[in-house]
């Protein structure tokens, strides 16, 4: 048996103490593992001795980031990406919710439309991108269209499976109290649903900027990807590094924004100790 003194010293305090500081340890090695990443990258570039069209430094890359920034271009090009970005998660989302929650609920619409949007998920969106061009233009329409269809179907499916998870019986229970159908959504469906639509929607922030990506690789004379593109013909690899490292930076303070919105929301899933 366990004497009172040891109850005494697993105190919520020291518990959480014991937390804050393996939450500071893990958050500490970010900067030690960037710091080791750049001193390997440096290391790699003075040994093989490659030319900076190549490999540059990260010296070489900095200064790149700066000229762009002291200029004025790569923010323009940021901002338009983050439009189109952001029109794809409003558009992309919102369709997959609705369509998710009607496919979840009704088993027969499910075999029915099923077998046609896994077929069009096999096409690449790659291949997609420049029928949508063609149909839609080259302006942020089409690149908005890009980015909904790239994150269409992995958020589709996760809703399914959360509406599908719903305990049967707790439905039964709350339209036995006469719920209304909305009551039934927001009060338990919703809820329940939550965990796994936050899976789907990390995925989804992530593969919208690489749709943008794609949209701008084929039609655009702005954006990140296009910036990539121009960088490439120009042979200013510097520049590349700029555009890849700010879509990368894009990608996961979305990531960042989602997790949070989701310890936020789902925050009594974890009781404090």
């Amino acid at each position: 048996m366990e004497t009172s003194h040891g109850l005494k010293g697993r105190s919520p305090g020291r518990s959480r103490r014991r937390a804050i500081q393996g939450a500071v340890w893990r958050y500490a090695l970010i900067p030690v593992a960037l710091v080791a990443f750049l001193a390997l990258w440096q290391f790699v570039v003075g040994w093989r001795r490659y030319p900076s069209f190549i490999l540059p430094t990260p010296r070489r890359v900095l200064a790149r980031f700066l000229d762009a920034l002291h200029a004025g271009s790569l923010q323009m090009h940021i901002l338009v990406t983050l439009r189109e970005v952001f029109g794809g998660l409003a558009l992309g989302l919102s369709v997959a919710v609705v369509l998710g929650y009607a496919l979840g609920k009704s088993r027969t619409l499910d075999r029915v439309l099923s077998p046609y949007i896994v077929a069009w998920q096999a096409i690449p969106i790659v291949a997609l991108a420049p029928l949508l061009i063609i149909w839609f233009g080259v302006g942020i329409l089409s690149k908005v269209l890009v980015c909904a269809l790239t994150l269409f179907f992995p958020v589709l499916v996760n809703i399914i499976v959360g509406i599908r998870g719903v305990d049967a019986d707790l439905v039964d229970l709350m339209r036995s109290l006469r719920a209304s159908r909305w009551q039934v959504f927001r009060m338990l469906e919703l809820p329940a649903s939550l965990p796994v639509l936050f899976g789907g929607l990390k995925v989804g922030v992530t593969l919208s900027v690489i749709g943008a990506v794609v949209g701008e690789f084929v039609s655009a004379d702005r954006g990140l990807g296009f910036l990539v593109n121009l960088a490439r013909g120009l042979f200013d690899t510097p520049l590349m590094f700029v555009a890849l490292f700010s879509l990368m930076f894009i990608a996961l303070v979305l990531y960042w924004i989602v997790s949070a919105l989701e310890s936020w929301l789902l925050k009594w899933r974890w009781p404090e100790d």
